[in-house]
């Protein structure tokens, strides 16, 4: 991994050439759906909602930074996760970006203005309900948060250097519907990235970095 630049411009230029298939079709190529192939027949019958969520890359010099989210305890779905901001597509989002930008905004308060968007990941086909488009984006330095309380309780974030090293990819297990299903894990200090969001991440390493 020595050789592998991290800043958010390499990043950007990663983004753009990504390598696989269309992100279109892509999505049983990747991460999870690996992990569990049982699981994509069952996918593919279900009808997901819509959602995006913002993959924030600090330009910060030659060591970048992603922004993640911790969600409240009071939250309906994944209460206390750690996530990326976003959340459903609504009918007045006329793109993926645009929902990302807005959720972004209403859950952390970072101005679009700071935010350029540079890519797509294939979609995340979520077992609670949601075909998920993460957006890349880079953030420039100087921007203001203000976190929505009743939404997320924290926010931190991670080297991208660390969280594209495959040997701080862990692998956990849990029971879904009794079936056992594996998940990735990434634990960095006292947050733990699991689930949804550390298949995202196992995504972006397997499309940019590996």
């Amino acid at each position: 991994m020595t050789d592998i630049l991290f800043s958010a411009e390499d990043f950007r230029r990663r983004a753009l050439e990504q390598s696989g298939s269309p992100v279109e079709d892509a999505w049983r190529e990747h991460g999870d759906f690996l992990l569990n192939p049982d699981v994509v027949p069952y996918l593919e019958t279900l009808k997901l909602k819509d959602a995006a969520v913002l993959v924030p890359v600090i330009d910060d010099g030659d060591e970048a930074r992603v922004i993640f989210t911790q969600r409240t305890a009071t939250l309906r779905k994944h209460s206390g996760q750690v996530a990326f901001p976003g959340g459903a597509i609504d009918p007045q989002d006329d793109t993926p970006e645009r929902a990302a930008l807005r959720e972004t905004e209403e859950e952390i308060g970072l101005d679009r203005r700071f935010v350029e968007t540079v890519g797509r990941l294939p979609h995340y086909m979520a077992m609670s309900g949601f075909r998920i488009t993460p957006i890349l984006a880079i953030v420039q330095p100087g921007y203001d948060l203000a976190l929505n309380p009743d939404e997320v309780a924290a926010v931190f974030d991670v080297p991208l250097s660390f969280l594209m090293n495959p040997d701080n990819h862990g692998r956990g297990q849990a029971t879904w519907k009794g079936a056992e299903r594996h998940f990735y894990s990434m634990p960095y200090g006292e947050q733990h990235i699991w689930g949804i969001t550390a298949g995202i991440v196992r995504m972006l390493y397997e499309r940019l970095y590996a």
